[in-house]
């Protein structure tokens, strides 16, 4: 079985057993997070539930395995001939969640 979810503005095909990146959610490493925008439900032999937009009383629960941030990226803006330049970094912080279960 298997679920398509959306989680800070991005949809995520989860299974069970499952180690996905999403963007930061609150809570501490260990916790339990319910993910409720279930988008669509498959796997049961051609069974696919599609919402519209969510499936109705479906959710995904998983575990929060931890809480990092990805790697640097630099932005650089800079105008020809005109002195105008700037530097700055930024690295995305993410939630790493591990799939327990599809309550359907």
């Amino acid at each position: 079985m298997y679920a398509v979810v959306r989680t800070g503005g991005k949809q995520v095909r989860v299974t069970p057993g499952d180690a996905v990146r999403v963007e930061k959610l609150a809570g501490a490493v260990g916790e339990r997070v319910t993910l409720g925008e279930v988008l669509l439900l498959g796997g049961n032999e051609g069974a696919d539930r599609v919402g519209t937009p969510l499936v109705p009383g479906a959710s995904v629960v998983g575990t929060i395995m931890a809480q990092k941030r990805g790697p640097k990226i630099t932005v650089f803006k800079m105008k020809r001939r005109k002195g105008y330049r700037r530097k700055q970094g930024h690295r995305q912080e993410y939630t790493e969640i591990l799939i327990d279960r599809i309550e359907a």
